[in-house]
C-alpha cells in the first residue's frame, strides 16, 4: 500500500439525511479537525434541503447530491483516507457490499467508519448486523459498546471493529441560570415518536397549558423541519399543524434552528426520548423524559431507565426540576472526558497498515441468501454489489418530490451560500 501523504486527511462523509450528515460530518472532524470534507448526499426522500443544510452550518469542502451507483463510482475514483457512512443500516449494508465490490483490485482502499445518529433503542441485532462489515463502529457510549460486542459475539462475528465514543455534537457551554432572562421551557419535538395525532395532540396541549399556567416562562417548542420537509423519519403529523388549534398564549413560540442555539437559553428541556436530551444533560441542564404516554420501548424513552429524568407534565406544572444521576450519564456517554480517542487512535493505526483487508460483512449470500439480496436490490445493487443498470430509486412523496425536483441542480450552490448568507438570518428570524 502506497504511504499515505503527510497532513490534513481526506474524508468523504456518505449521508441520507439532514441528521445524518451532521453526525457524519461531525465524526469526520472528531477523527482530525482539519480533515478535507466532500460530503456525497444519498439521492432519496430524506436528501436534505438547502434550508436544512444552512440551518445546520457545516461546512464542507464539496458536496454532490448522488444515486448510490454514482456514489459508488465517484467514491472509486477518488482519494480518500476515510469513507464515513452515515445512513440507515440497509444503506450502510449496500454500500459496504457496494463499496468492496468497486475497490475490488485497488492497491489501497480507504477506512470505512459507520455508528449510530442517536440512541439505539430499537432493533439492536438488525441494526447492528447490517453496519457489520465496517473497520470501525462506533458505540456511542460504554454501555452501547457492551451491547454491540454481546451481538458480535452472538454471531461469531469479532468485535474488533468495535470503538466506544460519544455522540460528535455533544458540547456548549455548561448550564448557569441567568436571572436577567425568563426563565425557559423548551419542548424537543420527534418527527417519528409519538407517530398518532392523539398522542401529539396530547403533548401540545400539555405544553400549553403549561405556559397558561405559568405565563412568566417562556415556552418553546423545538421543531425539526419544516412542512413538506423530511429529515430521518417520515412526519406524517407536522407539529406546526396541530398546534395552531391549541390558540397558544403570547409566551409559546415554535422555533427552527440549531439545537445547540435553543440549548444556550434553555432551563429545562422536556422530550419524549429525542436526542436532545443527551445534548442537554451533557451541558448539566435539568431534563425532563416525558412518562405522560408511558415508558415504552415504542417511545425510546426507556433508554432513560435509571437516569432519574422520567417526569410527566403534572410534575412539571408543579415545579419539578429533574437532576439526573452522574453515574448514568458516564455509562451512557454523555459525561466521557476524552470519549474521541479511541476513535482517532484506531483510524490512524489502520491507516498505517500496510494493507487492509477486503471489506467482509456479516451478511452475504452464505450466511443470509434470503435476505442480502433484497437488502441489495432496494439500493439497486445486484447480489454481486454492482449497480442494476436503469435502476430508478422508489420517489418521495408528492410534496417531497415537489421539493426535490425544485432545489437538486442547485443544491451545492445553495447550500455554499447558505451557510455564508441564510443560516445568520434564519437564526434571527428563530420563529413562526
Amino acid at each position: 500500500m502506497p504511504k499515505r501523504k503527510p497532513g490534513p486527511l481526506r474524508v468523504t462523509v456518505i449521508a441520507d439525511s439532514d441528521t445524518r450528515w451532521k453526525w457524519g460530518a461531525l465524526t469526520a472532524r472528531r477523527i482530525d479537525p482539519d480533515a478535507r470534507l466532500d460530503a456525497r448526499l444519498l439521492r432519496g426522500r430524506a436528501t436534505p434541503t438547502p434550508r436544512q443544510l444552512a440551518e445546520l452550518g457545516i461546512p464542507a469542502d464539496s458536496m454532490v447530491e448522488q444515486t448510490m451507483a454514482e456514489i459508488l463510482a465517484a467514491t472509486n475514483d477518488e482519494s480518500a483516507d476515510v469513507v464515513v457512512i452515515s445512513c440507515v443500516g440497509g444503506t450502510v449494508q449496500a454500500l459496504l457490499h457496494g463499496l468492496s465490490r468497486a475497490w475490488e483490485g485497488r492497491p489501497a482502499r480507504p477506512v470505512v467508519v459507520t455508528g449510530y445518529v442517536g440512541v439505539v433503542y430499537e432493533k439492536l441485532a438488525d441494526g447492528l448486523l447490517l453496519r457489520a462489515g465496517a473497520d470501525v463502529v462506533l458505540a456511542n457510549s460504554a454501555d452501547d459498546a457492551r451491547r454491540f460486542r454481546d451481538v458480535y459475539d452472538g454471531v461469531g462475528y469479532p468485535t474488533g471493529s468495535i470503538a466506544e465514543t460519544a455522540l460528535p455534537f455533544l458540547g456548549g457551554a455548561r448550564y448557569v441560570p441567568d436571572p436577567a432572562r425568563p426563565f425557559t421551557v423548551t419542548f424537543a419535538v420527534q418527527p417519528s415518536v409519538p407517530e398518532n395525532r392523539t398522542d401529539r395532540i396530547h403533548l401540545l396541549r400539555r405544553t400549553v397549558d403549561h405556559a397558561r399556567r405559568h405565563p412568566e416562562r417562556e415556552v418553546l417548542v423545538k421543531l425539526r423541519s419544516k412542512p413538506g420537509e423530511h429529515t430521518t423519519h417520515i412526519e406524517e403529523n407536522p407539529y406546526q399543524k396541530l398546534v395552531s388549534s391549541l390558540e397558544p398564549p403570547d409566551n409559546v413560540k415554535l422555533v427552527y434552528g440549531n439545537m445547540a442555539e435553543v440549548l444556550d437559553r434553555t432551563d429545562l428541556l422536556v422530550t419524549v426520548s429525542s436526542t436532545a436530551a443527551l445534548e442537554s444533560l451533557h451541558r448539566g441542564i435539568p431534563t425532563a423524559i416525558l412518562t405522560d404516554l408511558g415508558i415504552r420501548e415504542a417511545l425510546g424513552n426507556h433508554h432513560f431507565l435509571g437516569s432519574g429524568c422520567f417526569a410527566s407534565w403534572d410534575e412539571i406544572d408543579d415545579g419539578h426540576l429533574p437532576l439526573a444521576d452522574p453515574l448514568w450519564t458516564a455509562a451512557h456517554g454523555v459525561a466521557s472526558a476524552e470519549p474521541y480517542a479511541a476513535l482517532r487512535s484506531r483510524v490512524l493505526h489502520l491507516l498505517a497498515e500496510p494493507e487492509l483487508p477486503r471489506l467482509s460483512p456479516y451478511y452475504t449470500l452464505r450466511t443470509a441468501p434470503g435476505y442480502l439480496p433484497g437488502v441489495l436490490a432496494r439500493h439497486g445493487l445486484n447480489p454481486k454489489g454492482e449497480p442494476i443498470a436503469g435502476f430508478t430509486a422508489r420517489e418521495p412523496g408528492p410534496v417531497g418530490k415537489a421539493v426535490r425536483d425544485l432545489v437538486r441542480n442547485s443544491a451545492r450552490t445553495a447550500y455554499r451560500q447558505g451557510v455564508q448568507r441564510v443560516a445568520p438570518v434564519i437564526r434571527r428570524w428563530g420563529q413562526l
